[in-house]
């Protein structure tokens, strides 16, 4: 017997009213007091993953990213990628230079042919494979040729000598590609058969122990067989790519082949075209580019000629059929034979184009009081008659007193601003005027202080072997002095001390007291830019980068770019053998500004460096000259100038120099007087940044003469009654640690009677802090000369015991 279903009610069951527990009206708007509830947002629930949830989203991730990186792999040195790049960097001179390029070149069914922009360059095209190669060879003692190159190689190939490694040029040439940014790299050690087999294991087990601590984990690839250099192929085609910022972000390429075309008015200037495979990024022709050692310039078109390296070559011409067939099925050469195989891709368009222009022309009379003519002061009548109103005044009140009682419904901020505008813009040309007249007067050691260049690094001309020996005798003296007794200096007796430091003032303290960053700022200042937030700018652009698809000339595309106005100088170094390396530079990047730099004393230099000296600037892609600013890297609003670079801190380097968006990696070298760089300091951009403020500071000593309980009378800090009463509203400080301050002058020579916050001690100095702020000099030269050759010696690997069996 089936038993009967559940009771339904219908659609006209009773629905009773739910009691309400006292949430009735009245009781709540009691309750509330006149509070308002506050309405709930909604709030997005997170999903709870189960454990297989979970697991499974892990794997997806997982195998997202090992996609990307083998698409990477397969995209370089593939059909529609650029060819892979390999730079053969000769870290010996007894390293076999011969035998790398024949055994590489000896792969079967690989096609090779030999490149005719660098000399000693080549090109393997292993169709089998699908993979194309283009191999570049530079020595180690060439410093500028291979850091240009490791800019924009994918892979360095560092040869070897299988006994002795690297020499001293190698290792230098390490130390300044290790600072620049290593991309990927493999060691290769040709050669060394014709050792015993003892000796050639010892050398083996002492040169992996050296290795070990330059490249963690590197593996070692002898090449002295076809099938050695195959397994050196593959794992330069299989190894993770090291990615290096400041080129993933930009377009850049390193000329296969150049051509110079001379202008219509001068033969000097021209037009260059410049063929190779866009890298990095899109290539827009509206952008400027800035050609490695040798400045920026603009593209006027971008041609599309055929690929020379191409692992699918092109048939006969007189093959239409098949010719427009290749045409379709690729559209990245784009050639057809009316064209004479050249399509021109894209023009630059004059109303999109990035300017030239880096700096800011002041108007020297913007801010002047000019007489006014007859029209103005008629026009300024009638604006008085017009504005003219009625006031009510207090019985007796001048005209001159009524002028400025403001009626309550008036507004007239604006006039005041403008007014108040006018006196600070004539305060800051009489501040600049005095910093420029009284920059020339001041004597003694701020004179010295101030020098542009220090000594005449140019001028390569050095005859007396011992004059030179002495000044460096010098540096080292006050390099001591200044670590010693910082920053302190004897007040002169010929001219008063109140004259002397006019242009320093005190601090009550130097972290916290309050410093305009736009107060009495340079001439210097009004050539160059500056970001409203820089920050933001940097954002927003690399946000533009990764998102947003620019039109231009895609990566891995064979293109000939027409550079404008090149000097023929750049043509002449392409065919002596120097590589030609062009980068795309972001908006702003031409312009002007200051750049801070935040670098650390390389270790192999040990020589005094002294601020405001000429140094060669390695920043990014950039290369140039200056003479800059050493000063504290602190949080603080204030950074302390340093008069040397210091070897157990670090420092942070001021200079006007071309804008350029961080991460970029910085090398700094000092020319020697025989034409050689020494790599002085290594480092980072820091910051765009013209408001950061680099004190200098002064310190007066004097000795106490007499001590009382809490005063004492100190001599020999100044040396005439004025400047005592001068400084007094200075605090005083002593190298113990008592603070105190000038009660009164005694006599006329300088005496002068001080209060401390507790008794001195005989033995006790007391100091007096003056401080003033500095900007960098405006020595900022793009063209940077070519180094001697590194002098080479045997060997640069430490000298180790090799267990003997």
């Amino acid at each position: 017997m089936a038993m009967a279903g559940a009771h339904r009610p219908g659609p006209l069951k009773q629905q009773n009213k739910a009691h309400k527990g006292g949430k009735h009206s009245g009781s709540s708007q009691r309750r509330a007091a006149g509070r308002v509830p506050v309405k709930a947002q909604p709030r997005r629930r997170l999903r709870d993953l189960s454990r297989v949830d979970r697991r499974h989203q892990a794997l997806q991730l997982r195998r997202q990213s090992k996609e990307a990186v083998l698409a990477e792999k397969r995209s370089l040195g593939s059909r529609d990628g650029p060819p892979h790049l390999v730079v053969m960097v000769l870290l010996h001179s007894r390293a076999a230079a011969q035998d790398t390029p024949r055994l590489l070149q000896s792969q079967d069914s690989a096609v090779v042919r030999e490149n005719e922009g660098r000399a000693g360059g080549f090109a393997l095209l292993c169709p089998r494979l699908k993979q194309r190669w283009r191999f570049v060879t530079a020595q180690a003692g060439d410093l500028h040729t291979v850091l240009d190159l490791a800019k924009v190689a994918d892979s360095l190939l560092f040869i070897l000598d299988p006994v002795d490694g690297w020499d001293s040029a190698g290792e230098h040439c390490l130390s300044c590609l290790f600072a620049q940014g290593l991309p990927s790299y493999a060691l290769a050690i040709p050669g060394g058969t014709d050792l015993p087999p003892k000796k050639r294991i010892d050398a083996r087990k002492k040169l992996a122990k050296a290795i070990e601590k330059r490249f963690p984990e590197a593996k070692l690839f002898p090449l002295n067989t076809e099938q050695e250099s195959s397994l050196l192929l593959r794992h330069l085609s299989t190894q993770k790519q090291r990615h290096l910022a400041f080129r993933d972000r930009r377009a850049h390429l390193l000329a296969y082949a150049a051509e110079f075309v001379p202008g219509q008015e001068s033969d000097l200037v021209g037009t260059l075209k410049v063929s190779g495979f866009v890298r990095g990024q899109t290539l827009d022709v509206n952008s400027l580019v800035h050609i490695v050692g040798h400045g920026d310039f603009q593209v006027s078109q971008v041609d599309a000629p055929p690929d020379p390296l191409s692992l699918n070559p092109r048939v006969a011409k007189g093959q239409k059929r098949s010719q427009e067939m290749e045409i379709q099925e690729d559209p990245v050469n784009g050639t057809d034979e009316m064209e004479e195989d050249v399509k021109v891709l894209m023009k630059a368009d004059p109303s999109k184009q990035e300017s030239l222009q880096s700096e800011v022309v002041p108007d020297p009379m913007e801010g002047e009081q000019t007489w006014p003519t007859e029209e103005e002061l008629q026009e300024a009548e009638d604006s008085l008659k017009a504005n003219r109103r009625v006031v009510k005044v207090p019985k007796g009140t001048s005209k001159y007193q009524a002028a400025w009682i403001v009626d309550d419904g008036e507004e007239g901020s604006e006039k005041d601003d403008d007014e108040d505008d006018d006196i600070d813009d004539d305060l800051m040309e009489e501040a600049v005027s005095q910093e420029g007249e009284s920059s020339e007067e001041e004597p003694g050691e701020e004179e010295s202080e101030t020098m542009t260049v220090s000594e005449c690094l140019r001028d390569d001309q050095y005859d007396d072997k011992m004059e030179e020996d002495e000044q460096m005798l010098e540096r080292y003296k006050q390099e001591r002095m200044d670590e010693m007794f910082p920053d302190e200096v004897d007040t002169p007796r010929d001219v008063p001390a109140r004259v002397r430091f006019q242009k320093y003032r005190g601090l009550k303290s130097f972290r916290t007291s309050p410093w305009d960053p736009k107060e009495n700022l340079p001439r210097d200042y009004a050539r160059i830019f500056q970001f409203q937030d820089f920050s933001r700018t940097r954002k927003h652009l690399f946000r533009q980068i990764e998102k947003e698809e620019t039109e231009g000339a895609s990566v891995g595309w064979y293109i000939t770019l027409h550079v404008c106005n090149v000097p023929v100088s750049v043509m002449e170094s392409f065919k002596e053998g120097k590589p030609l390396v062009l980068f795309s530079l972001l908006p702003h990047e031409q312009k002007m500004s200051v750049l801070n730099f935040l670098v650390r004393r390389h270790p192999s230099n040990t020589k005094p460096v002294r601020a405001k000296e000429e140094l060669i600037f390695h920043c990014g892609f950039r290369r140039f000259r200056a003479s800059p600013l050493f000063s504290q890297h602190t949080s603080a609003d204030k950074h302390k100038l340093e008069r040397f670079l210091r070897p157990d801190a670090a420092l942070v380097v001021t200079v006007y120099a071309p804008i350029t968006f961080p991460p970029a990696s910085l090398l700094l070298f000092k020319q020697r007087s025989n034409g050689m760089h020494d790599l002085i300091a290594t480092g980072s951009l820091l910051s765009v940044d013209p408001d950061r403020i680099v004190i200098k500071r002064l310190v007066l000593s004097g000795h106490p003469f007499k001590i009382f309980t809490k005063t004492a009378v100190v001599r020999y800090m100044f040396f005439n009654r004025e400047d005592v009463m001068w400084f007094k509203p200075v605090e005083l400080r002593t190298k113990w640690g008592r603070r105190g301050h000038i009660k009164e002058p005694l006599g006329t020579h300088g005496h002068m009677k001080c209060h401390f916050d507790g008794q001195l001690k005989s033995q006790d100095t007391v100091l007096l802090n003056l401080y003033k702020r500095v900007f960098p000099k405006w020595t900022y030269d793009p063209h940077v000369p070519e180094p001697v050759p590194w002098v080479r010696s045997e060997s640069a690997l430490p000298e180790q015991e090799v267990e003997m069996e």
